[in-house]
């Protein structure tokens, strides 16, 4: 295993690394909102989802890859009202074809967040 870490996203807030490298895959840890310059969260949800997934845009590139490399995301919410909000904003990262994904609400995210998003990417062979 080798540990991704970068300075463009937020700092591992515990015993985790931002991302782990392993037998091609990345797998980047779930992504708070938190802007790495300033450590605070920007308001709203489509914001708040920006962040995160620059925040995961940021790991991936430490790792030599890109969103389009990412073959599954995972992405959890304060409140599943907030789902339409967030998918377009979603739309905005991801291309065809899209990465699977499962969302569901959760009953509250770290930090008081909206979102926290979480990629798997593979390396091209």
């Amino acid at each position: 295993m080798k540990a991704i870490s970068t300075k463009n996203a937020p700092a591992a807030i515990g015993p985790y690394s931002q991302g782990i490298e392993v037998n091609g895959f990345v797998y980047a840890s779930g992504q708070l909102p938190l802007d790495p310059a300033t450590g605070t969260f920007p308001e709203g949800i489509k914001a708040q989802t920006r962040q995160s997934l620059l925040n995961a845009k940021a790991i991936m590139e430490a790792a030599g890859l890109s969103l389009n490399d990412v073959v599954k995301t995972t992405v959890l919410l304060a409140d599943i009202a907030d789902f339409a909000e967030m998918n377009e904003v979603y739309a905005e990262f991801f291309s065809e074809p899209y990465p699977a994904r499962s969302a569901f609400a959760v009953k509250s995210v770290p930090k008081g967040a909206l979102v926290e998003i979480e990629c798997i990417a593979a390396k091209k062979i």
